[in-house]
């Protein structure tokens, strides 16, 4: 029997980028076939210098631009609408291509701002499945929202206390939800429309749904519970596994950054020096632009807090002139650093983070306990979940409520919860463990891995690829 090919489709943004090369690089290990990633070409020729893998291809997708979408020039509205018209086009290419090779696709993954995917698939008669990058939690409440729950939560903008009780989920209050419901620009209201157009394609399929997942059983036991005809399958956390197992070193550079700066701006060197668990990590992502009151903030906390630390700054608005005097002495700020390896770093004892799902999930893997300082799209939900059900971290809160901005009392009060309690450590250590225990072989995340490419005919190959 021929081995299953599977076509992975990524977004070309960094969050969806780096943990569908992880998915990738897990599938070539589990199944020993080969695996195409397509995604748009600007992202391919950035990846393409530090990302090889014998079992990977890479393809192109057609999003009309020569550099990707640049938020300066670009209308994002205008974007979306041309790489789904170009990107359909050139996925249909690229499967007919494959169809016509030894090696035709057996099942195409995607994500969940791409759902036309679905659709080009279907049409070709291939199987598909979304991989949901966000915690299943968070997919539970967008899917009670287009299902039961719009007109309420609709109705509930301008109270960010007011509770709601989704089936299978604790109470969460409208300012733990995804910003994209109570979204005002533009720009975020696009959100929205996609994902409701992607419920409704899953809808559409008949009888069982198979979701893939970027979390554990032992995370989200109840938020991964099957919704109406959606079995939700957890396979994460998706990281490179040098970073779970430590067997595999040369893993460590198998990853999706598509930016970079850091090689030589010695923060390894800098961490090799720090005492163990004394440095405060801290970044907010790639895509959020901080406003220059919260980048003064921040920098005003992390002196007053008398900790060593290392923050990731980029994408500011006069925050490069607020961090001017930042660095020196027991600070340090760079503009890019391989993030696992950081978290992973000895001396590293707490991460102030937007609470990305990536971030959340990296933090989780290497044990390290969080404040969350939440921005946009899940994180809010994100950083509930580390503060309130995993008793990992705490939430900073805005001075002025949740339009405010969180000042530097808060954050140095929230740096003292968490690097002074032995609570909050402890329950990182076990969330660590917990999480490496699900990608080992026979853990939850690796059995549904097995079950899932088991359905394409590669029955019988573990997780290490041994038969």
């Amino acid at each position: 029997m021929a081995k299953p090919h599977f076509l992975i489709v990524a977004f070309p943004a960094q969050g969806h980028i780096n943990p569908a090369l992880q998915l990738a690089k897990r599938l070539a290990r589990c199944t020993l076939s080969p695996i195409t990633f397509a995604t748009t070409p600007s992202i391919l020729r950035r990846l393409n210098h530090h990302t090889h893998h014998p079992l990977i291809s890479f393809a192109p997708i057609s999003d009309g631009t020569e550099d990707g979408f640049n938020p300066s020039t670009n209308d994002l509205k205008h974007y979306f609408s041309q790489l789904r018209h170009l990107g359909s086009e050139s996925l249909t290419e690229l499967l007919r291509s494959l169809s016509d090779s030894d090696r035709p696709v057996k099942c195409v993954v995607y994500n969940f701002l791409l759902p036309w995917t679905a659709d080009v698939a279907r049409n070709l008669g291939i199987p598909s499945i979304l991989f949901w990058i966000q915690p299943a939690a968070v997919f539970r409440v967008y899917y009670h929202y287009f299902h039961d729950y719009k007109p309420l939560i609709g109705s509930k903008k301008g109270e960010p206390k007011f509770t709601i009780d989704f089936p299978g989920l604790p109470r969460l209050a409208i300012a733990d939800l995804p910003s994209f419901f109570q979204a005002t620009s533009k720009d975020d209201t696009l959100a929205l429309p996609i994902l409701e157009e992607l419920f409704q394609i899953l809808d559409r399929e008949e009888g069982k749904v198979r979701v893939l997942v970027n979390t554990f059983d032992a995370l989200e036991a109840d938020a991964l519970a099957s919704i109406g005809s959606i079995d939700l399958c957890g396979i994460g956390p998706m990281v490179p596994s040098a970073y779970v197992d430590g067997e595999d070193v040369s893993d460590t550079g198998f990853g999706g950054d598509i930016f970079s700066g850091g090689e030589s701006s010695g923060y390894r060197e800098w961490l090799d020096s720090k005492a163990e668990r004394s440095v405060v990590y801290v970044s907010f992502g790639t895509t959020v632009t901080l406003q220059k009151r919260l980048v003064e903030e921040v920098s005003k906390g992390l002196k007053k807090s008398g900790r060593p630390f290392m923050w990731v700054l980029r994408n500011t608005k006069g925050g490069e002139e607020a961090a001017s005097d930042v660095g020196g002495g027991e600070g340090m700020v760079v503009e890019w650093c391989n993030q696992m390896e950081v978290l992973s770093h000895p001396s590293i004892g707490c991460f102030v983070s937007h609470c990305g799902w990536n971030s959340t999930v990296e933090s989780l893997v290497s044990g390290v306990p969080m404040v969350g300082m939440p921005q946009w799209s899940d994180q809010a939900t994100n950083a509930k979940m580390v503060e309130d059900w995993w008793g990992m971290g705490v939430r900073a809160r805005a001075e002025g409520g949740e339009e405010g901005v969180v000042v530097a009392a808060e954050i140095v009060r929230c740096l003292e919860v968490v690097m002074g309690g032995e609570e909050v450590k402890d329950n990182a250590k076990r969330w660590r463990e917990a999480a490496r225990e699900a990608v080992r072989e026979n853990g939850t995340s690796d059995r549904n891995m097995r079950e899932f490419v088991e359905r394409f005919g590669c029955g019988g190959v573990t997780a290490d690829g041994k038969g």
